[in-house]
């Protein structure tokens, strides 16, 4: 089996204990009948079991390369855990995050203590002509701008509310390798503390492979140089990489700021459009919290 799980730093909601099985809730919700109200410590190990069950029925791969779908793979050194599109799809419906069905792939050490999510967007090739012009400060402005409309629709269907509150690390770009990062600090409208969301956009040839760390702000030091030495081990197919690029393949109709800011999505939020898309400009803010630290001990942690 697998290493026990240990606390994992996402923001959850109660949306977890609605994807559980019905009889593992009860199993760690509901005392025997004619028994006392157990203690708070049996009460969290019955969570924490419960928990640990749904973790288990995941499909996970711990060696080897793991596929993102058709175009993409990454070597899963020893140490990790991998699952594919249907295991992502299930933990992040499980976690409360906003799912599109573009996800392909989850990674994150064993006691998942950080985890880092991939998704494909085939927006076409993006062109990197403003690797040099990249506004930090004009960006973050329309980043807060997006998310206001996105929590609208958030708040209509019961789930917390997500607050921009500026850069940990300003965008940057790697001509290169062709990554596109930055970080962006966040905190849940529960008011549970912050956390740090680090997104990187590996550009292809048909498109751009999303991936977002997740972490808590005290981790990021260590975990940041830990997740891009994980990175170095994702490959495009050799005909689907952004060398690759031929005369006549699809371009994308915008280039490195549009990746940051959500494309065309923030227009189309502000012209009345958010109700059918606004899960890519809130998707692409994925906040982590404390529902998880709950679940363990019934308490919540500023700190994260």
């Amino acid at each position: 089996m697998l290493a026990p799980l240990r606390l994992i730093l996402c923001w959850a909601s109660l949306a977890l204990a609605a994807a559980l099985p019905t009889h593992a809730q009860e199993a760690a919700e509901a005392p025997p009948a004619g028994t006392p109200e157990v203690s708070a410590d049996a009460a969290a190990a019955k969570r924490a079991a419960a928990m640990q069950h749904f973790i288990d029925s995941i499909d996970w791969q711990t060696q080897g390369t793991g596929k993102l779908g058709a175009s993409a793979s990454l070597a899963v050194p020893s140490g990790y855990r991998f699952t594919g599109a249907a295991g992502t799809l299930k933990l992040m419906e499980a976690y409360g995050n906003l799912t599109s069905g573009s996800e392909l792939g989850y990674v994150a050490p064993l006691d998942m203590k950080w985890w880092a999510e991939f998704e494909f967007e085939a927006c076409g090739y993006v062109k990197d002509d403003e690797k040099n012009e990249l506004d930090a400060a004009a960006i973050l402005k329309q980043l807060k701008a997006g998310q206001l409309e996105a929590n609208k629709e958030l708040t209509k269907r019961g789930l917390p509310t997500v607050e921009v509150l500026g850069w940990q690390t300003p965008p940057f770009y790697n001509p290169q390798t062709h990554n596109l990062e930055w970080a962006v600090r966040l905190r849940s409208g529960e008011g549970e503390g912050e956390t740090i969301n680090y997104r990187t956009k590996l550009l292809g040839r048909r498109g751009v492979m999303n991936v977002v760390l997740v972490c808590g702000e005290d981790q990021l030091a260590s975990v940041v140089p830990e997740y891009q030495r994980l990175l170095k081990g994702f490959t495009y197919q050799k005909d689907e990489s952004y060398a690759a690029f031929s005369k006549g393949d699809k371009i994308a109709s915008y280039g490195l700021t549009g990746l940051i800011v959500g494309g065309g999505l923030l227009a189309a939020a502000k012209s009345g459009l958010l109700a059918k898309l606004w899960k890519p400009i809130a998707g692409a803010l994925v906040v982590c919290g404390t529902f998880l630290k709950r679940l363990f001990t019934g308490k919540s942690d500023k700190s994260l």
